[in-house]
Order: C-alpha cells, then sequence, then structure tokens
C-alpha cells in the first residue's frame, strides 16, 4: 500500500521537467514503480502538490528547488464550472443547475465535461458510486441554455418521467432576454429540421408536414428595457431550440443568439451582442415519478446573465 504522502525537492537533473517527468524517475525508485499513466493520474485527480498548490497538469515543468509531494489520501478537487450545483437528488432522479457552455450531455461518444460527467464527479468527491449509478435523459437544455436540468437514475422513474414530458404536465418556465419591445403572446408551428433555408424553424409548405413536429409556446413580458425584453417563457410542448425558434421568427431572437438571427440580418438590423445565449431554464416542477409528491425547483440566472442585464438597463433585482 502506498504511503500516505511521498515528497521530494527538485534536483538540477529535473529542471525543466514535466512533473509527470520527475513524478516517475522518483517513483521508480519504489519496488512497486509507477507507469506513465499512473503518475498522470495522480495529477489529475489532485494528489499532487507543487510547493504546498495543487498541480493538476501533468505536462507543467518544475524548477530546482520546488517541493513536490503526493498526497495519496488528498480528496478529489472540485473541477466544476463556476454555477454548477445538484440542487436535489435521490434513489430515482437528480436535478441540477448547469451553467451555460456545458452539453446536458455527449455528442459523440468522446465527449466530455457534460452534466453527466459534472454529475459524477460531485458522486465521486461525495463517496458515491458514481460510475456504477446510471444516468437516463428524460428532456434536455441547450448547450447555450443554463438551469435547471433532470436525469432518472433507475428505469422505472425514466419511463414515469418520459410520460410526464410527453404528456406535457411539467411545469417549465425560462427567463428569455429578447430583443426589442416584446409582447404577450402564443406561438404555435410547426417544426422542422430544415425550414427550407438550411436552418431549424417553423415549416414553410405542405409538403414538410411529414417530419414537422407541433410547438406550442407561451410568452409573457416581465420589464421592458430600451432595446430588448426580459420574459417568462413557459414551453407546452419541448421541441429542439422551441424558444429560440419562435422568438426568432417572430423578430425578437434571444439575445446572445448566433444561429437564428438569419431574418434579422435579413432586415438590416444589427443583433445585440453577449457572451452568452441569454435564456436560462428558471423553474422546473412535476410530480415525483415513483412517490407521487409534488416537486418544484427554482434556479436563479447566474452572474453571467445578470450583468448582460444590468448592461442593457435592467436591475439585479428585477430578476
Amino acid at each position: 500500500m502506498a504511503d500516505p504522502i511521498v515528497s521530494f525537492v527538485v534536483g538540477a537533473g529535473d529542471e525543466g521537467a514535466t512533473i509527470a517527468a520527475a513524478l516517475r524517475r522518483q517513483l521508480r525508485q519504489d519496488p512497486d514503480g509507477a507507469s506513465w499513466a499512473q503518475v498522470r493520474r495522480l495529477c489529475t485527480t489532485g494528489k499532487v502538490f507543487v510547493d504546498d498548490e495543487r498541480a493538476l497538469d501533468p505536462a507543467a515543468r518544475v524548477r530546482v528547488g520546488q517541493k513536490v509531494a503526493v498526497k495519496y489520501a488528498a480528496p478529489r478537487p472540485d473541477l466544476s464550472p463556476p454555477g454548477f450545483r445538484i440542487v436535489f437528488d435521490d434513489a430515482h432522479l437528480v436535478v441540477i443547475d448547469k451553467p451555460s457552455g456545458i452539453s446536458s450531455v455527449p455528442f459523440d461518444r468522446k465527449e466530455t465535461g457534460t452534466a453527466m460527467d459534472l454529475v459524477r464527479g460531485v458522486w465521486r468527491r461525495r463517496g458515491k458510486r458514481a460510475t456504477a449509478t446510471p444516468l437516463y435523459v428524460v428532456h434536455r437544455i441547450d448547450k447555450d441554455t443554463s438551469g435547471l436540468l433532470c436525469f432518472a437514475k433507475t428505469r422505472l422513474a425514466e419511463r414515469a418521467l418520459h410520460a410526464v414530458f410527453q404528456r406535457h404536465t411539467a411545469d417549465r418556465h425560462y427567463l428569455a432576454l429578447a430583443e426589442g419591445d416584446v409582447d404577450a403572446m402564443r406561438i404555435e408551428s410547426n417544426l422542422v429540421a430544415d425550414r427550407g433555408d438550411g436552418i431549424r424553424g417553423s415549416m414553410r409548405h405542405p409538403g414538410q408536414k411529414e417530419h414537422a413536429q407541433n410547438a406550442v409556446t407561451f410568452v409573457e413580458p416581465i420589464r421592458k428595457l430600451p432595446r430588448a425584453t426580459l420574459c417568462r417563457v413557459r414551453l407546452e410542448t419541448g421541441r429542439t431550440h422551441q424558444i429560440r425558434i419562435h422568438l426568432a421568427e417572430r423578430g425578437h431572437p434571444i439575445v446572445g443568439e448566433t444561429v437564428y438571427i438569419r431574418d434579422l440580418l435579413r432586415d438590416g438590423k444589427t443583433p445585440i451582442s453577449a457572451p452568452r445565449l441569454m435564456l436560462h431554464a428558471a423553474r422546473l416542477g412535476f410530480p415525483h415519478p415513483v412517490t407521487g409528491a409534488a416537486l418544484e425547483w427554482t434556479a436563479a440566472p447566474p452572474a453571467d446573465y445578470v450583468a448582460v442585464f444590468e448592461s442593457l438597463g435592467g436591475a439585479r433585482g428585477e430578476l
């Protein structure tokens, strides 16, 4: 069994070497030795410290005189992005507050850093069965959207939650900062993967009907700003990019939108720039998939959302 702590001072022979190389050279003196994969894993799991600072990058360089320590019992570091948190977790489901820029699920098998990965990372740090516990997708929010997202942990919960979302009985409210002066409206259209100009959107001719999905969105203005309107948006259906498409096609793309702005540009307008899409899943509610108890969660918009809202004339207390 490895000692709780192994430490050494970097000598002249390791000047400029990577942490992994210096560490492997030192640990090779141990009868058990150490492979490249093992020393890299020690770094990436937060077990290596250089001058008492955690060193997560095995390719970082060391200098003569630095103290390197391997603390085998050190807990895994919290590498979750700012704003990520688990808001509910029981035997059947887990609900998270997802930051913008994080995919809900992997786009392909090689993608890492998704919401699923972040959940398992928290479980590992809490000593839970991170890999053995399944996560089943029951709904999604866009990568660029922040806010509440739910996964099922059992097949029983998955089936029940799928039924809830398919029947459109889940309570799903979003905060959308949309361009222009937005009035209250109900938007209904049939969405298709290609509306005829290469982007997803509402059906434009009868020949597309076979592949169309009905979509219904309710929009309620909360606060009108000089150039944009903060809206509360409720989904009756949950189609891909539904809110983004419906608002954009009504002439009010979401601030920070980069895909559904073709109509705006065609009209000679310049979209409002923002570092992220200003769409946030603020409320989620449904009956517990096993007990039937009413569940509801809310998540305040993150700091980057608040910053853009304030820059356009809003006040923090209005969100």
